[in-house]
């Protein structure tokens, strides 16, 4: 029932255009884990080896702690509507914030966003489509505005108060380097 890629063809490409949310899972050498489910438009399909993801602050910053340590990275997509698909893609990622050189090229592909802190640049080593028969459907009702709203509200200092504050290290005390 699973097929393996070496690189993400144009049918997986709009699978991946076509999906309203998916979710990415890294892991520290020793350590916690993290697999989080990501929406909004901030995912890119660079080319059939890279994809780009603007990653917008938020409680934590375990990915960027975690691609310090260990740059594998794993997406995951899935269809809650039409036919049954699961997607993972399997790579190597590397963090890009403001001010890196290759930054104003690539924030140019994302909308504008509240609380942007950084974007992952994705090598796909892999990917895998599976049946993805067991998952349900879902209505996709919209976008939550929440997390614009308060990114908005806080302003670039409230943002950069929020990242020294709450974003230097990750949940097992890596350091995520968000202020260098």
């Amino acid at each position: 029932m699973s097929k393996f890629y070496t690189k993400l063809t144009s049918r997986l490409q709009k699978f991946i255009e076509a999906q309203k949310i998916f979710f990415v899972a890294t892991a520290p050498i020793s350590g916690r884990i993290n697999l989080s489910p990501k929406g909004m438009d901030s995912f890119r399909v660079v080319n059939e080896n890279r994809v780009l993801w603007l990653n917008v602050t938020g409680s934590g910053n375990e990915t960027a702690a975690h691609l310090l340590e260990n740059d594998r990275i794993t997406m995951m997509f899935c269809a809650f509507e039409g036919a049954p698909n699961i997607l993972r893609l399997y790579g190597k990622g590397k963090e890009i914030k403001e001010g890196d050189a290759s930054w104003n090229e690539l924030i140019t592909l994302f909308p504008e966003t509240p609380g942007t802190r950084q974007i992952f640049d994705i090598t796909i080593d892999s990917a895998q489509t599976s049946c993805g028969m067991s998952i349900p459907f879902m209505e996709y009702k919209g976008e939550r505005n929440q997390l614009n709203d308060w990114a908005t509200a806080q302003g670039k200092e409230g943002i950069a108060q929020y990242w020294q504050d709450k974003n230097q290290t990750s949940i097992d005390g890596l350091p995520t380097n968000i202020l260098e």
